[in-house]
This record gives structure tokens, C-alpha cells and sequence, in this order.
């Protein structure tokens, strides 16, 4: 999240499981409670909860602009809707 912000990124975090109280108190961050359709120019998906493995390509395709990048660092979701992979 640093490095991306060190870049001048604008950096939305969402994880349903986290506790937003605990990652601001941990990681200096308060992860977002909803998506946004439309919103973001890059999706990263760095954990690979059941909420984000059962999600549509559509689904996810939509939380971008046109066009978004999606990088899976942890090979969650088929490789024919992302763009990337770690």
C-alpha cells in the first residue's frame, strides 16, 4: 500500500474480514465497507477469500474503469479474467 501511495496511487482497501478498528490500529489503514462499481483503474487481489474466488469475471470486471488491470498475487480466481498474475 506504501509503495503504490509513494507513486502517487490512490489506494482503497476492502477485506470483509478484517476488522476496520484493528487494521487502522495494526496497519494504518481502515479498509472500505463496499465496492464500487466503475471506481478503479486497478484491482489487486491479494488475499483469496471465498467472497473473491466466487465472484463473477462480469462482477469483478465492472468494480473497473475501462479499461482495468486485475493482478491475482494469489491465483484465486481463473486465469482467463485476469490480467496478471504473480
Amino acid at each position: 500500500i506504501a509503495e503504490l501511495k509513494s507513486y502517487g496511487a490512490e489506494v482503497e482497501v476492502h477485506d470483509p474480514w478484517a476488522d476496520p478498528d484493528e487494521a487502522e490500529h495494526e496497519y494504518g489503514f481502515r479498509p472500505i465497507a463496499e465496492l464500487k462499481e466503475g471506481r478503479y483503474d486497478a484491482i489487486i487481489l491479494a488475499v483469496a477469500h471465498r467472497q473473491y474466488r466466487e465472484m463473477e469475471a462480469a462482477t469483478i470486471r465492472r468494480l473497473g474503469r475501462s479499461p482495468c488491470v486485475i493482478y491475482d498475487i494469489k491465483h484465486a480466481l481463473p486465469r482467463a479474467i485476469v490480467d496478471a498474475r504473480l
